[in-house]
């Protein structure tokens, strides 16, 4: 009896063994089998845009065709960067499939590039994801197949060594493989990817910049950005949608080094494909996205206004670029957001609360009294990028409901030792600024009287403001009460 019980049990084991290898292998085999229908073309797109949903179009032989490009493009205003690309953009060019599609990819390497290359798509199943069928030099092409056999949203990126370098050039993209059936449909898609890059000079240092080994080994990254540059998502660049409409990112991180904490500030996601997978978790605030992985991240706009997107290690943001805008347009609806309904001072630290710390030596720099004017725009643009650009933007346009536009600025123009004081002392209240009312805290900078001088040059001949040259001694005037 003991002997049958022994016999029962093992059997028993023996079929949830089986049923649960046979659940598990269902899926790949199912999809291994799906039959294609036709031929296609794929579409693909640079970012932000992604290409048309799949729908429920059947399995096709997609033909894939992706160039490698290594050119030099601009990181921020002053700075630019040799990207190594796939199709000519970071993150390279986003590709639109369905699982049992068989994919033929041709991979060519441009001839005036200097490196081999190849590609790994986490979307393969196969040795190296199609790296040691793609290792192509310049001035050559190499095809390979493979079927697409797990819906989900995938990285793709250059396995060549030294690895980490071709990554942090450059070398990383999406690829999405719909289910069967297709994607639910929504009003607006868009295509962001997270990258972190490391360069011999610092951030914000002028001219061409070339790649830092040491840097990236120690991970300390000079940039970290959307879309491959400061500024690729913000002003004119920023992404759309109106109030109402149902957005959905597909957002990939290329690393090689760091995790994104992604955030839209002002908006819950409703929906996130955690991972870029099937798993969906709902009304999540941050979406954790792993170097090398994705996430698919959905929410309906219900106001207007500009929605920041962050890493929320948010000194990446706010300091190394790694910050986008969203700009919704449609009615206002005050039961959901009102705006300020009462203002007033609170001040529990007296006159201290949200002054910076002073630099003693802020004053003593020896400057070069003696510079052109295009030599204190070029300087001046660089302060620009490293104190100002957070909270001004790119192109001066500030951001609606928090920070005034410096372009156009009536305020600005009206009085420049005014200006001058505000950078050498802060402000704080309510400013009219293009007939708009604005009422932030701005604190005082720590800078030298030449650096303000330079910045505030580049300001006033920039955006349509009035082309004031501010001198050194303007600013030691305002400093010293005159």
């Amino acid at each position: 009896m003991k002997k049958l019980k022994v016999l029962l049990l093992m059997s028993l084991m023996a079929l949830v063994s089986f049923s649960c290898n046979n659940s598990d292998t269902k899926k790949v085999v199912d999809a291994a089998k799906i039959a294609v229908n036709g031929t296609m073309e794929a579409e693909l797109t640079s970012p932000p845009n992604v290409p048309a949903s799949v729908g429920d179009r059947p399995a096709k032989k997609l033909i894939v065709n992706m160039e490698i490009l290594e050119e030099e493009g601009t990181m921020t205003d002053g700075t630019t960067y040799i990207y190594w690309t796939f199709g000519g953009s970071v993150p390279g060019s986003f590709i639109r499939t369905r699982v049992g599609d068989e994919v033929e990819f041709t991979l060519s390497n441009h001839p005036d590039n200097k490196l081999p290359h190849n590609i790994d798509l986490h979307a393969v199943t196969g040795p190296g994801g199609g790296a040691t069928s793609s290792f192509v030099a310049p001035g050559h092409e190499k095809k390979f197949n493979f079927k697409t056999l797990n819906p989900g949203l995938y990285v793709y990126h250059c396995a060549t060594a030294p690895v980490g370098m071709h990554i942090a050039n450059g070398m990383y993209g999406l690829i999405l493989v719909e289910p069967e059936g297709g994607l639910p449909k929504v009003d607006k898609e868009y295509y962001i990817m997270q990258g972190d890059f490391y360069t011999k000079g610092k951030n914000g240092a002028p001219g061409l910049q070339a790649f830092d080994m040491t840097k990236a080994v120690a991970e300390q990254a000079d940039y970290v950005v959307f879309n491959g540059k400061v500024g690729s998502l913000t002003g004119d660049n920023a992404i759309t949608a109106n109030v109402g409409e149902t957005v959905r990112l597909y957002v990939g991180n290329g690393g090689p080094n760091l995790v994104s904490s992604f955030h839209v500030i002002g908006e819950i996601f409703d929906r996130v494909n955690v991972e870029g997978g099937s798993t969906i978790n709902e009304n999540v605030q941050t979406t954790l996205i792993p170097a090398g992985g994705a996430a698919i991240v959905e929410f309906k706009v219900d106001v207007p206004g500009t929605f920041i997107l962050v890493d929320h290690s948010i000194f990446r943001a706010f300091n190394k670029g790694a910050l986008g805008m969203l700009k919704v347009k449609g009615e206002e609806d005050k039961v959901l957001y009102s705006g300020v309904v009462q203002e007033g001072i609170y001040q529990p630290e007296g006159g201290g609360i949200q002054e910076m710390p002073e630099d003693p030596d802020a004053k003593k720099v020896v400057v070069n009294s003696n510079k052109s004017l295009a030599e204190k725009i070029e300087s001046g643009k660089n302060i620009y990028t490293k104190t100002c650009f957070a909270c001004h933007q790119a192109n001066g346009e500030g951001i609606a409901g928090a920070f005034p536009p410096l372009a156009k600025s009536d305020y600005l123009n009206a009085d420049v030792k005014r200006s001058i004081g505000i950078v050498l002392h802060g402000k704080t209240g309510e400013i009219t600024v293009n007939g708009k009312k604005y009422n932030s805290v701005m604190t005082k900078q720590t800078l030298s009287s030449a650096e303000i001088a330079d910045v505030m040059t580049y300001i006033y001949n920039s955006w349509g403001n009035n082309k004031t040259n501010v001198s050194t001694s303007d600013v030691d005037a305002v400093r010293n009460g005159h």
